[in-house]
Protein backbone atom coordinates (compact mmCIF):
# COMPACT_ATOMS: atom_id res chain seq x y z
CA UNK A 1 0.00 0.00 0.00
CA UNK A 2 1.53 3.50 -1.13
CA UNK A 3 0.87 5.37 2.23
CA UNK A 4 1.29 8.65 0.97
CA UNK A 5 -2.02 8.46 -1.74
CA UNK A 6 -4.69 5.71 -0.55
CA UNK A 7 -5.98 3.70 -3.74
CA UNK A 8 -9.67 3.64 -4.72
CA UNK A 9 -9.99 -0.14 -3.16
CA UNK A 10 -8.44 0.78 -0.27
CA UNK A 11 -10.87 3.68 0.24
CA UNK A 12 -13.61 1.37 -0.19
CA UNK A 13 -12.59 -1.54 2.19
CA UNK A 14 -12.37 1.81 5.03
CA UNK A 15 -16.08 3.02 4.26
CA UNK A 16 -17.24 -0.47 4.25
CA UNK A 17 -15.30 -1.08 7.99
CA UNK A 18 -16.37 2.56 9.14
CA UNK A 19 -19.81 1.78 8.25
CA UNK A 20 -20.08 -2.03 9.15
CA UNK A 21 -18.38 -1.50 12.46
CA UNK A 22 -19.87 0.82 13.93
CA UNK A 23 -23.48 -0.30 13.08
CA UNK A 24 -22.56 -3.44 15.01
CA UNK A 25 -21.20 -1.91 17.93
CA UNK A 26 -24.50 -1.34 19.60
CA UNK A 27 -25.51 -5.06 20.02
CA UNK A 28 -22.00 -5.74 22.33
CA UNK A 29 -23.83 -3.58 24.99
CA UNK A 30 -26.69 -3.68 27.40
CA UNK A 31 -28.57 -0.37 27.99
CA UNK A 32 -30.76 1.29 30.81
CA UNK A 33 -34.92 0.59 29.95
CA UNK A 34 -35.55 3.56 26.99
CA UNK A 35 -38.02 6.05 27.32
CA UNK A 36 -40.36 5.16 24.55
CA UNK A 37 -39.30 1.70 23.48
CA UNK A 38 -42.52 0.19 24.55
CA UNK A 39 -44.19 1.76 21.54
CA UNK A 40 -41.26 -0.04 19.05
CA UNK A 41 -41.73 -3.17 20.63
CA UNK A 42 -45.66 -3.74 21.26
CA UNK A 43 -46.03 -2.71 17.30
CA UNK A 44 -43.42 -5.06 16.67
CA UNK A 45 -44.87 -7.45 18.37
CA UNK A 46 -48.35 -7.15 16.94
CA UNK A 47 -46.84 -7.44 13.63
CA UNK A 48 -44.92 -10.73 15.04
CA UNK A 49 -48.02 -12.55 16.03
CA UNK A 50 -49.64 -12.02 12.81
CA UNK A 51 -52.00 -9.01 13.91
CA UNK A 52 -53.06 -6.77 10.75
CA UNK A 53 -52.67 -2.77 11.14
CA UNK A 54 -56.01 -0.78 11.20
CA UNK A 55 -57.92 -3.71 11.43
CA UNK A 56 -56.33 -5.37 14.68
CA UNK A 57 -54.95 -2.02 16.20
CA UNK A 58 -55.06 1.74 15.20
CA UNK A 59 -52.33 4.33 14.66
CA UNK A 60 -52.06 6.90 13.71
CA UNK A 61 -49.27 6.36 10.85
CA UNK A 62 -48.41 3.73 8.58
CA UNK A 63 -47.03 0.69 10.01
CA UNK A 64 -43.75 1.26 8.22
CA UNK A 65 -41.47 1.58 11.38
CA UNK A 66 -42.47 -1.80 12.84
CA UNK A 67 -41.91 -4.06 9.54
CA UNK A 68 -37.80 -4.66 10.20
CA UNK A 69 -37.99 -5.02 14.24
CA UNK A 70 -40.94 -7.87 13.59
CA UNK A 71 -39.09 -9.02 10.86
CA UNK A 72 -36.15 -9.29 13.80
CA UNK A 73 -38.23 -10.77 16.58
CA UNK A 74 -39.28 -13.83 13.44
CA UNK A 75 -35.74 -14.53 13.72
CA UNK A 76 -34.17 -13.89 17.49
CA UNK A 77 -37.60 -13.62 19.43
CA UNK A 78 -39.89 -10.67 20.77
CA UNK A 79 -37.13 -9.17 23.31
CA UNK A 80 -36.04 -5.56 23.86
CA UNK A 81 -32.34 -7.08 23.35
CA UNK A 82 -33.94 -7.98 19.51
CA UNK A 83 -34.61 -4.24 19.15
CA UNK A 84 -31.14 -3.51 18.99
CA UNK A 85 -30.61 -5.92 16.86
CA UNK A 86 -32.36 -4.56 14.55
CA UNK A 87 -31.58 -1.30 14.55
CA UNK A 88 -28.01 -2.66 13.02
CA UNK A 89 -29.68 -3.42 10.10
CA UNK A 90 -31.03 0.28 9.97
CA UNK A 91 -27.74 2.28 10.59
CA UNK A 92 -26.21 -0.55 7.55
CA UNK A 93 -29.33 0.67 5.27
CA UNK A 94 -28.49 4.37 6.12
CA UNK A 95 -24.79 4.17 6.11
CA UNK A 96 -24.24 2.03 2.49
CA UNK A 97 -27.04 4.59 1.05
CA UNK A 98 -25.68 7.62 1.89
CA UNK A 99 -22.02 6.07 0.59
CA UNK A 100 -24.86 5.72 -2.69
CA UNK A 101 -25.79 9.11 -2.96
CA UNK A 102 -22.02 10.35 -2.76
CA UNK A 103 -21.26 8.43 -5.10
CA UNK A 104 -24.12 8.74 -7.91
CA UNK A 105 -23.07 12.78 -7.03
CA UNK A 106 -19.50 11.98 -8.87
CA UNK A 107 -17.23 12.74 -5.91
CA UNK A 108 -14.10 11.71 -5.66
CA UNK A 109 -13.40 8.44 -3.36
CA UNK A 110 -11.37 10.22 -0.80
CA UNK A 111 -13.90 13.03 -0.27
CA UNK A 112 -16.69 10.43 -0.20
CA UNK A 113 -15.13 9.10 2.46
CA UNK A 114 -15.05 11.82 4.18
CA UNK A 115 -18.96 12.32 4.04
CA UNK A 116 -19.56 8.71 5.35
CA UNK A 117 -17.22 9.28 8.10
CA UNK A 118 -19.00 12.00 9.58
CA UNK A 119 -22.69 10.72 8.80
CA UNK A 120 -21.87 7.85 10.31
CA UNK A 121 -20.23 9.51 13.72
CA UNK A 122 -22.81 12.03 13.65
CA UNK A 123 -25.94 10.47 12.85
CA UNK A 124 -25.98 6.36 12.99
CA UNK A 125 -23.93 5.52 15.77
CA UNK A 126 -25.32 6.85 18.58
CA UNK A 127 -28.87 5.28 17.71
CA UNK A 128 -28.68 2.13 19.41
CA UNK A 129 -32.99 1.75 19.27
CA UNK A 130 -34.96 1.64 16.30
CA UNK A 131 -37.30 5.02 16.52
CA UNK A 132 -39.56 6.36 13.82
CA UNK A 133 -38.28 9.58 13.75
CA UNK A 134 -34.62 7.81 12.94
CA UNK A 135 -36.43 5.24 10.16
CA UNK A 136 -37.96 8.10 8.76
CA UNK A 137 -35.19 9.46 7.14
CA UNK A 138 -32.98 6.42 7.04
CA UNK A 139 -35.71 5.01 4.32
CA UNK A 140 -35.53 8.67 2.73
CA UNK A 141 -31.71 8.28 2.54
CA UNK A 142 -32.25 4.88 0.83
CA UNK A 143 -34.97 6.49 -1.84
CA UNK A 144 -32.88 8.75 -2.44
CA UNK A 145 -29.57 6.52 -3.33
CA UNK A 146 -32.01 4.31 -5.80
CA UNK A 147 -33.39 7.32 -7.32
CA UNK A 148 -29.93 9.11 -7.71
CA UNK A 149 -28.60 5.67 -8.89
CA UNK A 150 -31.24 4.72 -11.55
CA UNK A 151 -32.55 8.06 -13.24
CA UNK A 152 -28.98 8.02 -15.25
CA UNK A 153 -29.44 4.19 -16.02
CA UNK A 154 -30.89 2.33 -19.01
CA UNK A 155 -33.37 -0.47 -19.14
CA UNK A 156 -34.21 -2.55 -16.72
CA UNK A 157 -31.71 -1.40 -14.10
CA UNK A 158 -33.71 2.49 -14.69
CA UNK A 159 -37.31 0.78 -13.98
CA UNK A 160 -35.89 -1.53 -10.99
CA UNK A 161 -34.12 1.39 -9.41
CA UNK A 162 -36.88 3.84 -9.71
CA UNK A 163 -39.61 1.13 -8.43
CA UNK A 164 -37.26 1.17 -5.17
CA UNK A 165 -36.64 4.38 -4.76
CA UNK A 166 -40.87 4.46 -4.57
CA UNK A 167 -41.07 2.18 -2.55
CA UNK A 168 -38.52 3.41 -0.13
CA UNK A 169 -40.07 7.21 -0.25
CA UNK A 170 -43.68 5.58 0.42
CA UNK A 171 -42.35 3.54 3.35
CA UNK A 172 -40.60 6.96 4.59
CA UNK A 173 -44.14 8.33 4.37
CA UNK A 174 -45.81 5.40 5.65
CA UNK A 175 -43.52 5.78 8.47
CA UNK A 176 -43.95 9.40 9.67
CA UNK A 177 -45.95 11.83 7.59
CA UNK A 178 -43.78 15.11 7.78
CA UNK A 179 -40.34 13.65 6.94
CA UNK A 180 -41.94 11.16 5.01
CA UNK A 181 -43.78 14.21 2.76
CA UNK A 182 -40.42 15.29 2.43
CA UNK A 183 -38.74 11.87 1.20
CA UNK A 184 -41.76 12.07 -1.35
CA UNK A 185 -41.57 15.91 -2.32
CA UNK A 186 -37.40 15.77 -2.85
CA UNK A 187 -37.44 12.23 -4.67
CA UNK A 188 -40.18 13.97 -6.90
CA UNK A 189 -38.40 17.37 -7.47
CA UNK A 190 -34.84 15.37 -8.50
CA UNK A 191 -36.93 13.42 -10.80
CA UNK A 192 -38.29 16.02 -12.44
CA UNK A 193 -34.95 18.66 -12.61
CA UNK A 194 -33.62 15.73 -14.42
CA UNK A 195 -36.25 15.18 -16.83
CA UNK A 196 -36.01 18.71 -17.45
CA UNK A 197 -32.37 18.74 -17.60
CA UNK A 198 -32.58 15.53 -20.14
CA UNK A 199 -35.83 16.83 -21.81
CA UNK A 200 -37.37 13.95 -21.41
CA UNK A 201 -40.39 12.96 -19.53
CA UNK A 202 -38.85 9.23 -18.68
CA UNK A 203 -37.55 9.60 -15.09
CA UNK A 204 -40.02 11.72 -13.45
CA UNK A 205 -43.24 10.03 -15.47
CA UNK A 206 -41.98 6.70 -14.11
CA UNK A 207 -41.54 7.50 -10.96
CA UNK A 208 -44.90 8.96 -10.33
CA UNK A 209 -46.20 5.86 -11.80
CA UNK A 210 -44.19 3.61 -9.35
CA UNK A 211 -45.55 5.67 -6.76
CA UNK A 212 -48.99 5.51 -7.23
CA UNK A 213 -48.83 1.91 -7.75
CA UNK A 214 -46.95 0.98 -4.54
CA UNK A 215 -49.30 3.40 -2.51
CA UNK A 216 -52.37 1.86 -3.85
CA UNK A 217 -50.83 -2.03 -3.03
CA UNK A 218 -50.20 -0.50 0.63
CA UNK A 219 -53.03 1.52 1.23
CA UNK A 220 -55.68 -0.53 -0.79
CA UNK A 221 -55.79 -3.39 1.72
CA UNK A 222 -56.06 -1.62 4.89
CA UNK A 223 -59.23 1.07 3.63
CA UNK A 224 -61.94 -1.35 5.04
CA UNK A 225 -60.52 -0.96 8.47
CA UNK A 226 -60.43 2.67 9.27
CA UNK A 227 -57.67 4.03 7.72
CA UNK A 228 -59.13 7.51 7.10
CA UNK A 229 -60.08 7.68 11.06
CA UNK A 230 -56.68 6.43 12.10
CA UNK A 231 -54.29 7.93 9.69
CA UNK A 232 -53.39 11.69 10.40
CA UNK A 233 -53.54 13.87 7.58
CA UNK A 234 -54.98 16.74 10.25
CA UNK A 235 -58.36 15.86 9.89
CA UNK A 236 -60.71 15.16 13.18
CA UNK A 237 -60.11 13.59 15.83
CA UNK A 238 -56.78 14.71 14.73
CA UNK A 239 -55.01 17.91 15.20
CA UNK A 240 -52.45 19.50 12.72
CA UNK A 241 -49.16 19.41 14.44
CA UNK A 242 -47.97 21.54 11.61
CA UNK A 243 -47.58 25.65 12.38
CA UNK A 244 -45.84 27.72 10.06
CA UNK A 245 -45.28 30.14 12.72
CA UNK A 246 -43.82 27.47 15.28
CA UNK A 247 -41.45 26.87 12.23
CA UNK A 248 -40.56 30.73 11.68
CA UNK A 249 -40.00 30.97 15.22
CA UNK A 250 -37.65 28.08 15.93
CA UNK A 251 -35.40 28.84 12.50
CA UNK A 252 -35.18 32.77 13.28
CA UNK A 253 -34.33 32.49 17.12
CA UNK A 254 -32.63 29.38 17.21
CA UNK A 255 -30.93 26.90 14.07
CA UNK A 256 -27.72 28.53 14.00
CA UNK A 257 -26.24 25.31 12.07
CA UNK A 258 -28.51 25.28 9.66
CA UNK A 259 -28.59 28.96 9.03
CA UNK A 260 -25.05 29.18 9.05
CA UNK A 261 -24.47 26.12 6.39
CA UNK A 262 -27.31 27.76 4.53
CA UNK A 263 -25.61 31.49 3.84
CA UNK A 264 -22.50 29.69 3.28
CA UNK A 265 -23.86 27.83 0.43
CA UNK A 266 -25.50 30.83 -0.90
CA UNK A 267 -22.06 32.77 -0.95
CA UNK A 268 -20.44 29.64 -2.74
CA UNK A 269 -23.26 29.55 -5.55
CA UNK A 270 -23.41 33.06 -5.92
CA UNK A 271 -19.22 32.92 -6.44
CA UNK A 272 -19.49 29.83 -8.79
CA UNK A 273 -22.79 30.16 -10.97
CA UNK A 274 -22.48 32.55 -13.71
CA UNK A 275 -25.47 31.92 -15.50
CA UNK A 276 -28.72 29.96 -15.40
CA UNK A 277 -27.18 27.28 -18.14
CA UNK A 278 -25.46 26.33 -15.63
CA UNK A 279 -28.05 24.30 -14.13
CA UNK A 280 -28.84 22.17 -17.14
CA UNK A 281 -25.75 22.10 -18.06
CA UNK A 282 -23.83 20.46 -14.84
CA UNK A 283 -26.37 17.84 -14.14
CA UNK A 284 -25.03 16.15 -11.34
CA UNK A 285 -23.57 20.09 -9.55
CA UNK A 286 -27.04 20.97 -9.57
CA UNK A 287 -28.84 17.54 -7.98
CA UNK A 288 -26.19 18.29 -5.60
CA UNK A 289 -27.53 21.62 -4.76
CA UNK A 290 -31.43 20.54 -4.68
CA UNK A 291 -30.95 17.46 -2.53
CA UNK A 292 -28.62 19.96 0.04
CA UNK A 293 -30.87 22.93 -0.31
CA UNK A 294 -34.21 20.37 0.49
CA UNK A 295 -32.39 18.89 3.05
CA UNK A 296 -31.81 21.79 4.93
CA UNK A 297 -35.49 22.92 4.31
CA UNK A 298 -36.54 19.59 5.86
CA UNK A 299 -34.17 19.66 8.89
CA UNK A 300 -35.96 23.29 9.59
CA UNK A 301 -39.51 21.88 9.34
CA UNK A 302 -38.60 18.33 11.68
CA UNK A 303 -37.33 20.15 14.19
CA UNK A 304 -40.65 21.12 15.06
CA UNK A 305 -42.70 18.74 14.00
CA UNK A 306 -40.44 15.70 15.02
CA UNK A 307 -39.08 17.30 18.03
CA UNK A 308 -38.14 14.10 19.99
CA UNK A 309 -35.75 12.94 19.89
CA UNK A 310 -34.14 16.77 19.73
CA UNK A 311 -31.31 16.19 17.38
CA UNK A 312 -33.46 13.85 15.01
CA UNK A 313 -32.74 16.21 12.36
CA UNK A 314 -28.75 16.20 12.25
CA UNK A 315 -28.24 14.08 9.57
CA UNK A 316 -28.53 17.75 7.78
CA UNK A 317 -24.57 17.94 8.80
CA UNK A 318 -23.58 15.26 6.67
CA UNK A 319 -25.16 16.77 3.60
CA UNK A 320 -23.81 20.47 3.90
CA UNK A 321 -20.69 20.02 5.27
CA UNK A 322 -19.54 17.61 2.21
CA UNK A 323 -21.25 19.90 -0.22
CA UNK A 324 -19.45 22.98 0.83
CA UNK A 325 -15.84 20.74 0.88
CA UNK A 326 -16.99 19.27 -2.68
CA UNK A 327 -17.57 23.18 -4.15
CA UNK A 328 -14.69 24.93 -2.16
CA UNK A 329 -12.12 22.37 -2.30
CA UNK A 330 -10.46 23.58 -5.52
CA UNK A 331 -7.45 21.04 -5.91
CA UNK A 332 -7.36 19.16 -3.31
CA UNK A 333 -6.39 15.30 -3.27
CA UNK A 334 -8.70 13.54 -0.58
CA UNK A 335 -6.98 10.38 -1.79
CA UNK A 336 -3.91 12.00 0.16
CA UNK A 337 -3.17 11.15 3.58
CA UNK A 338 -2.02 14.39 4.32
CA UNK A 339 -5.27 15.91 3.13
CA UNK A 340 -7.83 13.65 4.11
CA UNK A 341 -6.21 12.30 7.87
CA UNK A 342 -6.44 16.71 8.93
CA UNK A 343 -10.13 16.37 7.78
CA UNK A 344 -11.14 12.93 9.92
CA UNK A 345 -9.30 14.24 13.01
CA UNK A 346 -11.32 17.37 12.56
CA UNK A 347 -14.74 15.85 12.05
CA UNK A 348 -13.73 13.21 15.15
CA UNK A 349 -13.13 16.07 17.29
CA UNK A 350 -16.16 18.05 16.10
CA UNK A 351 -18.43 14.99 16.98
CA UNK A 352 -16.22 14.13 20.11
CA UNK A 353 -19.76 13.85 21.78
CA UNK A 354 -21.34 10.87 20.53
CA UNK A 355 -18.35 9.18 21.81
CA UNK A 356 -17.02 10.81 24.41
CA UNK A 357 -19.33 9.56 27.59
CA UNK A 358 -18.30 6.16 26.87
CA UNK A 359 -14.47 6.83 26.27
CA UNK A 360 -15.17 9.05 29.99
CA UNK A 361 -16.32 5.43 31.68
CA UNK A 362 -12.81 4.60 31.31
CA UNK A 363 -11.01 7.51 31.35
CA UNK A 364 -12.98 7.84 34.74
CA UNK A 365 -11.27 5.05 36.13
CA UNK A 366 -7.72 6.17 35.71
CA UNK A 367 -7.77 9.77 36.66
CA UNK A 368 -10.85 10.32 39.54
CA UNK A 369 -12.30 13.33 39.43
CA UNK A 370 -11.94 15.26 42.40
CA UNK A 371 -15.50 15.50 44.46
CA UNK A 372 -16.01 17.59 47.44
CA UNK A 373 -17.72 16.00 50.06
CA UNK A 374 -21.16 17.15 51.34
CA UNK A 375 -19.42 18.55 54.23
CA UNK A 376 -17.06 21.03 52.41
CA UNK A 377 -19.30 21.16 49.20
CA UNK A 378 -19.84 25.12 49.62
CA UNK A 379 -15.92 25.70 49.99
CA UNK A 380 -14.86 23.87 46.59
CA UNK A 381 -16.46 25.56 44.10
CA UNK A 382 -16.04 24.49 40.27
CA UNK A 383 -18.13 23.32 37.66
CA UNK A 384 -19.51 20.34 39.69
CA UNK A 385 -20.49 22.65 42.45
CA UNK A 386 -21.67 25.99 41.62
CA UNK A 387 -25.17 24.62 42.22
CA UNK A 388 -26.28 23.23 44.93
CA UNK A 389 -29.22 22.61 44.94
CA UNK A 390 -30.45 19.24 43.49
CA UNK A 391 -33.50 16.97 42.07
CA UNK A 392 -34.52 15.18 44.51
CA UNK A 393 -36.59 12.55 42.46
CA UNK A 394 -34.25 12.25 40.15
CA UNK A 395 -33.31 8.19 39.95
CA UNK A 396 -29.71 6.83 40.40
CA UNK A 397 -29.50 4.83 37.48
CA UNK A 398 -25.94 3.42 38.19
CA UNK A 399 -27.82 1.31 41.03
CA UNK A 400 -30.14 -0.19 37.78
CA UNK A 401 -30.12 -3.83 37.83
CA UNK A 402 -30.10 -6.25 34.52
CA UNK A 403 -33.48 -7.73 33.74
CA UNK A 404 -34.03 -11.43 34.67
CA UNK A 405 -37.15 -11.46 32.55
CA UNK A 406 -36.34 -12.43 28.98
CA UNK A 407 -38.72 -9.97 27.16
CA UNK A 408 -36.53 -7.31 28.71
CA UNK A 409 -33.39 -8.78 27.80
CA UNK A 410 -30.36 -6.77 28.01
CA UNK A 411 -31.57 -4.22 29.77
CA UNK A 412 -31.00 -2.81 33.00
CA UNK A 413 -34.10 -0.83 35.43
CA UNK A 414 -34.74 0.19 38.32
CA UNK A 415 -34.88 -2.91 41.54
CA UNK A 416 -38.30 -1.66 42.18
CA UNK A 417 -39.64 -1.84 39.19
CA UNK A 418 -38.32 -5.40 39.03
CA UNK A 419 -39.58 -6.31 41.86
CA UNK A 420 -43.01 -5.19 41.11
CA UNK A 421 -43.20 -7.16 38.09
CA UNK A 422 -42.04 -10.14 40.17
CA UNK A 423 -45.18 -9.33 41.74
CA UNK A 424 -47.50 -9.33 38.95
CA UNK A 425 -46.40 -12.89 37.97
CA UNK A 426 -47.45 -14.07 41.25
CA UNK A 427 -51.10 -12.53 41.26
CA UNK A 428 -53.81 -15.41 41.01
CA UNK A 429 -55.40 -14.01 37.64
CA UNK A 430 -51.56 -14.31 36.07
CA UNK A 431 -50.86 -17.63 37.33
CA UNK A 432 -54.04 -18.85 36.23
CA UNK A 433 -52.91 -18.01 33.07
CA UNK A 434 -54.22 -15.57 29.77
CA UNK A 435 -55.69 -12.74 32.23
CA UNK A 436 -57.38 -10.00 31.10
CA UNK A 437 -55.09 -7.13 30.84
CA UNK A 438 -55.21 -3.35 30.04
CA UNK A 439 -51.78 -2.26 30.34
CA UNK A 440 -51.57 1.35 30.12
CA UNK A 441 -47.94 1.88 30.92
CA UNK A 442 -44.31 1.87 29.04
CA UNK A 443 -44.12 -2.21 30.18
CA UNK A 444 -45.58 -3.43 26.76
CA UNK A 445 -43.19 -6.44 26.85
CA UNK A 446 -45.39 -7.61 29.88
CA UNK A 447 -47.32 -9.38 27.38
CA UNK A 448 -44.54 -11.65 26.61
CA UNK A 449 -44.04 -11.93 30.54
CA UNK A 450 -47.38 -12.51 32.33
CA UNK A 451 -48.77 -13.97 28.72
CA UNK A 452 -51.76 -12.39 28.45
CA UNK A 453 -53.11 -11.37 24.88
CA UNK A 454 -53.41 -8.23 23.30
CA UNK A 455 -56.52 -6.67 22.72
CA UNK A 456 -57.93 -6.10 18.99
CA UNK A 457 -59.86 -3.72 17.21
CA UNK A 458 -58.03 -0.63 19.94
CA UNK A 459 -54.88 2.02 19.84
CA UNK A 460 -51.43 0.92 19.71
CA UNK A 461 -50.60 3.23 22.58
CA UNK A 462 -52.70 5.07 24.44
CA UNK A 463 -51.93 9.21 23.87
CA UNK A 464 -55.10 10.86 24.17
CA UNK A 465 -55.48 12.89 20.77
CA UNK A 466 -52.46 11.53 19.10
CA UNK A 467 -52.75 7.93 19.23
CA UNK A 468 -56.60 7.59 20.44
CA UNK A 469 -59.53 10.22 21.08
CA UNK A 470 -62.38 10.57 22.53
CA UNK A 471 -64.28 7.38 21.17
CA UNK A 472 -61.39 4.75 22.58
CA UNK A 473 -61.92 6.91 25.82
CA UNK A 474 -65.27 6.17 25.98
CA UNK A 475 -64.95 2.30 25.09
CA UNK A 476 -61.90 1.95 27.84
CA UNK A 477 -64.04 3.65 30.49
CA UNK A 478 -67.23 1.25 29.92
CA UNK A 479 -64.92 -1.63 30.22
CA UNK A 480 -63.50 -0.38 33.78
CA UNK A 481 -67.09 0.27 34.74
CA UNK A 482 -68.40 -3.25 34.00
CA UNK A 483 -65.22 -4.31 35.62
CA UNK A 484 -63.98 -6.58 32.22
CA UNK A 485 -60.03 -6.64 33.17
CA UNK A 486 -58.54 -8.52 35.20
CA UNK A 487 -55.30 -6.50 35.76
CA UNK A 488 -55.09 -3.19 34.33
CA UNK A 489 -51.62 -0.97 34.84
CA UNK A 490 -51.69 2.69 34.73
CA UNK A 491 -48.68 4.74 34.48
CA UNK A 492 -48.14 8.45 36.17
CA UNK A 493 -46.28 10.39 34.13
CA UNK A 494 -47.01 13.42 35.78
CA UNK A 495 -44.77 15.99 33.29
CA UNK A 496 -46.44 14.89 30.07
CA UNK A 497 -50.10 15.68 28.54
CA UNK A 498 -52.60 12.44 29.49
CA UNK A 499 -50.07 10.58 28.10
CA UNK A 500 -52.43 7.78 29.37
CA UNK A 501 -55.68 9.73 30.39
CA UNK A 502 -56.00 10.36 33.78
CA UNK A 503 -60.04 10.35 33.22
CA UNK A 504 -59.51 6.91 32.86
CA UNK A 505 -56.98 6.55 36.23
CA UNK A 506 -59.91 8.16 38.26
CA UNK A 507 -62.61 5.45 36.32
CA UNK A 508 -59.99 2.79 38.10
CA UNK A 509 -59.86 4.44 41.95
CA UNK A 510 -63.82 4.30 41.41
CA UNK A 511 -64.58 1.09 40.05
CA UNK A 512 -61.49 -1.02 40.88
CA UNK A 513 -58.79 -1.74 43.75
CA UNK A 514 -55.16 -0.49 43.87
CA UNK A 515 -53.32 -3.30 45.34
CA UNK A 516 -49.68 -1.98 44.42
CA UNK A 517 -47.76 0.54 43.28
CA UNK A 518 -43.95 0.38 42.11
CA UNK A 519 -41.48 2.59 40.38
CA UNK A 520 -41.62 3.26 36.50
CA UNK A 521 -38.46 2.92 34.81
CA UNK A 522 -38.33 6.54 34.22
CA UNK A 523 -36.19 10.14 35.11
CA UNK A 524 -37.75 10.11 38.86
CA UNK A 525 -39.36 8.84 41.05
CA UNK A 526 -42.62 10.26 40.24
CA UNK A 527 -43.12 8.08 37.66
CA UNK A 528 -44.83 4.87 38.93
CA UNK A 529 -47.25 2.15 37.79
CA UNK A 530 -50.43 1.53 39.52
CA UNK A 531 -51.64 -1.69 40.13
CA UNK A 532 -55.23 -2.04 39.95
CA UNK A 533 -57.34 -5.18 40.17
CA UNK A 534 -61.40 -6.00 40.24
CA UNK A 535 -63.18 -5.16 43.63
CA UNK A 536 -63.58 -8.25 45.80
Amino acid sequence: MNFKKLKTNHINVLEFLIIVSLALFPIFFTYPYRINIFLTWEGAYRLYQGQVPFKDFGLPMGYAFWLIPAMFFKIFGPYLGTLVKSQVLYNLLAGFSFRSILNSLGLEPGLRFLGVFLFVISYSFFNFWPWYNHSVIVFEIVSIAFLLHGITKNGWKHHLSLFLAALFAFLSFFTKQDGGAFAVLITGILSLYYSVATKSIKAVGFYVLYLIIVSALFIGPILPYEFNYWFNYGQAPHYSRFSLSDIINEVMQKSLFLKLYLAIILFILIAKIKSWQYFLDEKKATLFIILTLAILGQAMVLQVTSYTPPDGNIYFHSFAFIFIVYFIKDQLDFSRIRILLPFVLIIFFWWSGVYWKYANRIIDRVFPKLEASKEDAREVISINTYKLEEDTTALDKSTWVLSPFKAFDKVYMPKETIAGIQRLLELESVENGSPKVLNMSELTPLAHTLGYELEVGQPLWYHLNVAMFDRELNFFRKRIESDYYDLVLFEIIPNLNNFYPYELQDALKQHYKKIDVFQAPRRNTLEVIEVYVRKE
